[in-house]
């Protein structure tokens, strides 16, 4: 399951969701006895105080519960009907809209598109030039685009970064290899700020070879907007870079051949349409740092291509974030701490009525002191000049409405003041926190509110995410933390909302992949299957509260090993582990080893396998085609040399293994390693 956010933090008292009992309350993991040998499991309570242990090995049977803001889900009934009814009704309605999103997928695949050129020596120049080092995840998306871009059917990409982390040069790239197959790019920003700053970066880069740029925004005149549209319909023009005044109808191309599109989401429905009709046979990549539910979800569920860029830029510190009631004290002591080491300041105040009371306000408790107002409303070249004199140091604090969300790149810029930040989407206010920590100095965000006794929940939620999330590369988390907080809608439309809130995100995410593989007629081996391998051990499997003491950390590394679906993830995870924690004591090795026999037995198809008192029992279900299976087996038996394997068929395929040493689970893995070598039992 090609995940690309960490659902692995659960706190007591919150909603889960196990795939066979349904709705239950996290309690915590307990440590219980099995077989007189102690298990950490999950404690779980349903409806009527029934309370369930889930043992480690099936923790990925059990995830977060998400639903749409306000739900309030009812707890299941153990034994009853109901949860079973409600996976039955949303797996019916998903099987729909899987079919609608294969057809659409299909569509896309069918239509015709150009397929540009592979890369030129000038491609090769242009990107040498770059300043940077590249990023494992700048290559890695890169080349995902440029084998689409080469591709005979359009592009529709979307590309997942946290700002600062590299989109632009991506976008920069794959402009320069559509211009040298002779078509025409356009870039699609959601401000005018964002445009100019765009029109920027592509000139410098591509000031070595013969590209024409323009932009299109309200900074231009008219005189000059008009002499931009006539060269663009007629070819004259190679990339064009442009706030919605690129959706206007008097805009032609003679030969487009790629839109980049920053932010889709700040773009309304209107503009929606007309991207639409711009879309049509034309190779597309989105860029995003925090994607709204719609475009998350079409992700999640492989409905749509994504590149994710989650590494971020060499000596970059994460941004120290706190949330404060409105204090004067407070931001006379932030503002005077960056300036005194020659710093600057964004204060966003959104309301253009008060901006300049917010300013005197600001000069009194903060005097010598330079400030500067920047808002929409302000004149064109007026807003131009306050934005490139902030730019070049002239003002230390920069008084500002939410012109600054998208785009704007100061490096010198490290403290951010947010007044009213309740009043904000979690989206709005990661990105406006983008807007610092450009370099690598420590950068400071400061989120204001009334007095928390009169926030909503919801306000209260995105601030504490905010305040939570503050690891570099944390966008994705944030999007998924929205779509919880806001909720995930459909697809489709809005219809779906009773659905997700009957089973949770995560389940109806699950269920949609499963339909989407059966509606595509594939066997998806990365999408969990409700029934698992069973391993039995009869010693003790657990990470020891003594080595790990922070039960969170317990489950979240329970978690991922329940989730494995390779060794080579498995040992990334023990690397993980030991480089954190120290060597792993035996009780956790053993908990390593039976998640490693469960990999290689749905590697050779076993349903179970029991490791006890030096003997190993692996096991099939009944197979129809018996004369078939006992064959196998002889070869099985045959090929197995040195062990010694006995096999019954009474119920099913029983495969014993007599183990000669004391370390069972180091006998049985090797065991199954040689079986699986060849893939005999798969044959």
């Amino acid at each position: 399951r090609n995940l690309i956010f960490d659902r692995t933090s659960l706190k007591v008292g919150e909603m889960v969701v196990h795939a066979e009992y349904g709705i239950g309350r996290y309690e915590g993991l307990r440590t219980v006895k099995v077989q007189q040998q102690p298990r950490e499991c999950l404690r779980i309570r349903y409806a009527e105080d029934v309370i369930l242990y889930i043992k480690v090995d099936q923790f990925n049977l059990v995830e977060k519960y998400s639903g749409t803001e306000g739900s309030k889900p009812t707890l299941s009934k153990i034994g009853g009907k109901e949860w079973q009814r409600a996976k039955s009704k949303t797996r019916k309605v998903l099987k729909d809209i899987a079919d609608e999103l294969i057809k659409l997928y299909a569509k896309r695949k069918i239509v015709r598109g150009h397929s540009f050129a592979k890369d030129t020596l000038w491609q090769g120049e242009m990107e040498s030039s770059f300043e940077f080092v590249e990023t494992e995840d700048q290559i890695d998306a890169i080349r995902e685009i440029k084998e689409d871009l080469q591709a005979p059917h359009p592009m529709d990409r979307l590309l997942c970064g946290d700002v600062g982390f590299g989109k632009t040069e991506v976008a920069v790239r794959a402009a320069f290899k559509v211009v040298q197959d002779s078509h025409q790019v356009a870039i699609l920003v959601p401000t005018t700020i964002l445009a100019q700053q765009h029109y920027e970066t592509f000139r410098e880069r591509l000031a070595a070879f013969p590209v024409k740029i323009a932009v299109l925004s309200r900074f231009r005149t008219k005189a000059e907007q008009k002499e931009t549209v006539e060269e663009l319909n007629d070819g004259g023009i190679d990339i064009v870079i442009g706030t919605q005044r690129l959706l206007s109808k008097d805009i032609g191309f003679r030969q487009l051949g790629l839109l980049i599109i920053d932010e889709e989401h700040r773009f309304g429905v209107r503009n929606k349409e007309r991207l639409k009709q711009m879309k049509t046979n034309v190779d597309v990549l989105t860029l995003t740092a925090t994607p709204i539910p719609r475009t998350m979800h079409m992700a999640l569920v492989g409905a749509r291509d994504t590149s994710k860029i989650n590494t971020p830029p060499v000596d970059r510190l994460p941004i120290q974030t706190e949330i404060h009631p409105w204090s004067e004290g407070l931001i006379r002591d932030a503002i005077l701490h960056e300036v005194d080491r020659r710093g600057q300041v964004f204060f966003l105040h959104n309301r253009v009525q008060s901006i300049h009371a917010v300013k005197e306000m600001l000069m009194r408790i903060a005097p010598d002191v330079e400030y500067g107002v920047a808002h929409g409303q302000m004149e064109e070249r007026q807003l131009e000049k306050v934005m490139f004199e902030f730019m070049h140091g002239r003002y230390d604090v920069l008084v500002t409405t939410m012109i600054i969300e998208s785009g704007l790149d100061i490096p010198n810029a490290n403290t951010l003041i947010v007044n009213r930040a309740d009043r904000f989407g979690l989206a709005q206010l990661y990105q406006l926190r983008g807007r610092i920590g450009r370099s690598s100095r420590q950068a400071y965000a400061y989120l204001l509110t009334p007095p928390k006794l009169s926030l909503t929940t919801a306000a209260r939620q995105r601030l504490s995410t905010l305040s939570e999330l503050t690891d570099l590369g944390s966008g994705m988390k944030v999007a998924m933390r929205d779509l919880e907080i806001r909720g995930a809608g459909n697809l489709l439309g809005q219809q779906q909302s009773g659905f997700i809130n009957s089973v949770g995100f995560d389940m109806y995410t699950r269920m949609l992949e499963e339909v989407i593989s059966e509606a595509k007629g594939e066997e998806d081996e990365t999408i969990p299957i409700q029934e698992e391998v069973k391993v039995e051990y009869d010693g003790p499997a657990l990470i020891p509260a003594k080595y790990m003491t922070d039960s969170d950390s317990r489950y979240r590394f329970y978690k991922k090993i329940a989730n494995v679906h390779s060794l080579e993830e498995l040992e990334s995870i023990r690397e993980e582990i030991d480089d954190r924690f120290g060597t792993l004591p035996v009780e956790a090795r053993n908990l390593h080893s039976i998640a490693e026999l469960k990999v290689l037995c749905r590697q050779i198809g076993f349903n179970r396998l029991s490791v006890s008192n030096g003997v190993v029992v692996a096991s099939l279900k009944m197979i129809e085609a018996q004369e078939e299976m006992q064959s196998t087996i002889g070869r099985l038996v045959s090929m197995a040399e040195p062990f010694e394997i006995e096999f019954k068929m009474e119920t099913g395929v029983e495969v014993v293994h007599k183990v000669n040493s004391a370390e069972d689970l180091n006998e049985a893995e090797k065991f199954l390693r040689h079986l699986a070598r060849d893939g005999i039992l798969r044959h």
